[in-house]
């Protein structure tokens, strides 16, 4: 075999075997950088909503985490929650249009489950659920029908936009 013929059979070596093997390495690759970038984006989302978690720790006067909605609220109070849920809307809405599809691998529905739980929840208050069509006004619609399913099955009422 000459040098011809060797450099021929290497390239026809590398041709069959290191193109297939090089095509796959970068569809994982790609694969890994995706997967990479959504649990980045699930990330933000949490350290978002743990953001939101403070400003409820701020404001203990309205009692957003006791089961109970705050009796007798001041305008200042009702005020105040209702910004604060105003921020938890935004930033279902958010979660949705970036976490939810109707078809989810085990991974993406395992993300999503808690957001589903949060929301579930929240729509479980008395006074976030009555200020769901106000809250849901100028939302994104698939998001206003998800979320409205959510507090129909938590509270078994139907939410209509006013």
């Amino acid at each position: 075999m000459n040098a011809r013929d060797a450099w021929e059979f290497a390239s026809f070596v590398v041709t069959a075997l290191g193109l297939p093997f090089a095509i796959v390495f970068f569809a994982w690759e790609q694969r890994k950088e995706r997967d990479n970038e959504e649990e980045e984006g699930y990330q933000l989302l949490s350290n978002a909503y743990n953001d939101f978690l403070k400003v409820v720790l701020a404001h203990p006067d309205l009692h957003l985490r006791a089961n109970e909605p705050l009796r007798d609220p001041t305008p200042e109070q009702n005020e105040r929650m209702l910004v604060i849920f105003d921020m938890l809307m935004s930033l279902f809405e958010r979660a949705y249009l970036v976490a939810y599809k109707p078809k989810m691998s085990e991974t993406e529905a395992r993300r999503w489950n808690s957001w589903d739980d949060y929301m579930r929840e929240w729509c479980r208050r008395e006074d976030f659920h009555n200020a769901l069509p106000l809250l849901l006004r100028g939302e994104d619609p698939q998001f206003q029908s998800y979320l409205r399913r959510l507090a129909e099955e938590e509270r078994g009422v139907f939410i209509q936009l006013s």
